[in-house]
Formats: structure tokens, C-alpha cells, sequence
């Protein structure tokens, strides 16, 4: 099947024109209103930064992830419901199909099994079951992660079946010949049943393991409070745990955000009014890898820690785990809740801002949060990565909207989106973490 690129989708993007400016102090920079009437009343357009292109148009399936390839290949994936299918690949402006095949996206024994009275996703660590997220690095290998756990009944009471040994998986696929090139598994000890992979980044440099093989952090973000980090040597397979249950990853309880203006409760059918409840979920590396950058979905505050302290094994350093948890820094409030983080290769960190319409940049040197785009088409950005290309992808799914938050209603309307903001300053993807030579796993 024909592949529709970055270059070839570009033609079809429509631009909103904003102001193209990321470094201005918005309580004296009039930018981000306008006047109308005889009497120059001011209010505010809902928009500010570079202008939002409407990239491709989601018509099928609501996207969670996304990745953007150096040759321009776009992939999406999918939280696993009824979907036929939950990683693709983007034909064109307005389709996808499912990617590596439809035969890699169908588990053998279907997506879940009932033992004992309790629901388990499927075990099965050759077939994707619900990849939650993509990323893709210098090389053009495409990561791909499988939570093992698809949603069951998404239109009524909601259930997520508990993950089995060989589900949660991490799969490497090589986009020269579109073949899978590795598989990663997690022992018991390592990924819980009621884990819940959310995202992951990469540092692929032969000196950051023993091994040489690079290290991945994937963020958990299980939703019975024992989120924290999964950490895996890529050249090893061996895998372990930090920061688990420390306050910084958990939940804030009682947060109630505000989604285009209306105040937000979780309405799940069949059971009390109640409260979002992820905790760790946006994560992200500084430009030269020493530093991890992360939040909960539920708070306003923004955390780091110094990658050496993750990246000590407890498993050969009694006091490892104590170590990462005495070095935990506070960075202070971003303003407002933050999902998806992304960076670029000037070290930008970009939060996805989803009750504020918008995306922000944590700048390091200045130690602030600032604004980087808004715009009202931006309805729960839900995952972002920067391309080769100098821009910023990012996914809208109005994921507010949806069935299991709201009493088994489904208020969202397709189309669903990708968007694209050029990069400030001529930014572009971060390079410097570089592509390990080793393929063991």
C-alpha cells in the first residue's frame, strides 16, 4: 500500500495565523488579545505562538500515540477496545492501516481471558494487544509499547483486564524492511499485574550501560497508586524499578481541571461521582540525558531527577532505591496539569497543556514554564513528538469526552487530529542520545 509522508501530507495542512513568539512575559505582552467594537473591547482568540497546521484527519479510531520517522513515515496507535487494530501507519490525510499487518495486530486467543473469575489480557509477546505508545529513534527503529491490557465494554461500565507475563511488552521494528527486530518482556517483580505502561524515552549512547546496548525509561502509571519508573538495559534484557509509590509519581487526589471551561469530574457508569485517577504520566530527557523530567496527570507540579540515580539496579545496590528517592527536586508549579511531554534539540521540554488548550516549554535556564502554542482546536493534546523536520506533532483525541468518563456517553466528534507548530529558533529533533550499534535483547 502507497505511504503518505510528511512532504506529501504537508500540501494539504491549513494554518492558523498566531503570534510567533515563545519568549514573551504574557502578563504585559498584548499578543494574546484582540479588540473589537467602536470601543476596542478586548478579548481573548484563544490562540498565541507559531500557526497550527491540521495535519491529518483521524476518521476511524481515537489515536493515543504517535511518531514521525526521518524519512517522513507518521505511525499512530491506539487504545484497544473494538478497534480491529492498535498500531498504524498513516496512508494519507485521512486513513491509516494497520501496521506492521492486520496478522501482528490480532493476539492468538483473542485480546483477554477470564481465569479464576478475573480477567487477564492476552499473553501472547508475538501479536500487539493495546500499544498505548511509539517513539522512534536516530537509527529509524520504531519502539513500540504494549500494555497488555485492552479496555473491555468501553461504551458501558468500564473494565481493564490485568496484565499477564509475555502481554506488556516493548517491541523494536526496523522500518528498512518493516521487520520486528526485538522483543522485551518484564518479570513479575518488575511489570505488576496492574501496571499500566504509559510512555518511554530512550538514551541510545554506548556509554550510558554496561552493556552498551542504550537504556530505556518507561514511565508506569498504574492506577492502584504503584506508579514509578520500569528501566531496561537494552543490551542485557535485564529490567528494574525506581522511584516506585514515591509522591512525585502519585496521583493528586480531590483534582478537579477545568477542560474548555467546565469543571471536570470522573463519571465512570456504575460508580460514585469521583476524581481522575493516573498519576505519573508526562516524562521526558534533558538534551544530554542526565537529567529525567516528569509529572503526575493530576498535578501542577513539575519533577526531575539526575538519570544516575534511575539507572542504579537495586538489584546490585541495596541502597539504590533510596538513593533515587533522597534526590527527587521539586521544579514548582507549571500552571496548570500537564499530560504528554516531548523535547527538542535546543533542550526544550514540552508539556501538553490539555485545560489550557495549549502546549508549554519548561526552559531550564530561566527555571520557568512559558508559552510555546494555544489554540482552540488543541482539545486534549495527548501525546507529541518532534520530528526530523523541524517540526512538533501532536495528537488530539478529546479523550474528555469519552465514554468511560462520562457516564458511558460518548461526546466526542470525529474528526480526530494530528497537529504540527514549527519548532522556535530552528530546533529539531534531539540527536545527541544518539543510536547504539548493538542489537542484543
Amino acid at each position: 500500500m502507497k505511504v503518505c509522508t510528511v512532504a506529501a501530507l504537508a500540501v494539504f495542512a491549513t494554518a492558523t495565523a498566531a503570534q510567533n513568539s515563545t519568549n514573551f512575559n504574557p502578563t504585559i505582552n498584548n499578543g494574546t488579545f484582540n479588540t473589537a467594537g467602536p470601543r476596542n473591547v478586548r478579548f481573548d482568540p484563544g490562540t498565541y505562538g507559531p500557526p497550527v497546521e491540521e495535519f491529518h484527519y483521524y476518521y476511524d479510531q481515537w489515536p493515543i500515540g504517535l511518531a514521525v520517522s526521518n524519512t517522513g513515515r507518521v505511525f499512530a496507535c491506539y487504545t484497544r477496545g473494538t478497534y480491529s487494530y492498535t498500531l498504524g501507519e498513516i496512508v494519507n490525510q485521512t486513513a491509516e492501516a494497520p501496521y506492521p499487518s492486520l496478522a501482528l495486530n490480532t493476539p492468538g486467543g483473542g485480546l483477554y481471558s477470564t481465569i479464576n473469575g478475573i480477567q487477564f489480557g492476552s499473553n501472547d509477546r508475538t501479536a500487539f494487544i493495546s500499544v498505548q505508545a511509539l517513539y522512534i529513534t536516530p537509527d529509524d527503529t520504531l519502539w513500540v509499547l504494549d500494555t497488555g491490557r485492552p479496555s473491555i465494554n468501553e461504551s458501558q461500565a468500564p473494565s481493564m483486564p490485568y496484565a499477564a507475563p509475555g502481554g506488556p511488552k516493548l517491541v523494536a521494528i526496523n522500518l528498512s524492511n518493516n521487520s520486528i527486530a526485538r522483543t522485551y518482556t518484564f518479570p513479575p517483580n518488575v511489570h505488576y499485574p496492574d501496571s499500566y505502561m504509559n510512555d518511554l524515552r530512550f538514551d541510545m549512547r554506548p556509554n550510558v550501560t554496561e552493556s552498551g546496548g542504550g537504556i530505556a525509561y518507561i514511565v508506569d502509571s498504574s492506577n492502584e497508586d504503584r506508579t514509578g519508573f520500569i528501566i531496561l538495559d537494552l543490551g542485557t534484557g535485564e529490567s528494574w524499578r525506581q522511584l516506585s509509590q514515591h509522591p512525585s509519581t502519585l496521583r493528586t487526589y480531590g483534582d478537579v481541571p477545568s477542560y474548555n471551561g467546565i469543571p471536570f469530574y470522573l463519571r465512570q457508569k456504575g460508580s460514585p461521582l469521583g476524581y481522575q485517577q493516573e498519576g505519573l504520566d508526562g516524562a521526558e530527557l534533558s538534551l544530554y540525558g542526565d537529567v529525567m523530567y516528569y509529572s503526575p496527570l493530576t498535578s501542577d507540579y513539575l519533577y526531575s531527577i539526575e538519570t544516575q540515580y534511575l539507572c542504579a539496579n537495586p538489584n546490585n545496590d541495596t541502597l539504590a532505591a533510596k538513593r533515587a528517592f533522597d534526590n527527587v527536586k521539586n521544579l514548582g508549579q507549571r500552571g496548570g496539569n500537564a499530560n504528554g511531554f516531548s523535547s527538542d534539540s535546543l533542550g526544550n521540554v514540552y508539556m501538553l497543556m490539555p485545560s489550557e488548550n495549549a502546549i508549554y516549554i519548561y526552559n531550564d535556564t530561566t527555571l520557568q514554564a512559558e508559552p510555546y502554542v494555544r489554540d482552540p482546536r488543541i482539545i486534549w493534546p495527548d501525546s507529541a513528538n518532534v520530528g526530523f523536520d523541524g517540526y512538533i506533532y501532536f495528537n488530539i483525541n478529546q479523550l474528555p469526552y469519552q465514554p468511560d468518563w462520562n457516564d458511558g456517553v460518548d461526546g466526542r466528534q470525529y474528526p480526530g487530529l494530528i497537529l504540527r507548530s514549527k519548532l522556535p529558533d530552528g530546533a529539531n529533533k534531539n540527536m545527541i542520545l544518539g543510536a547504539s550499534t548493538n542489537t542484543t535483547g
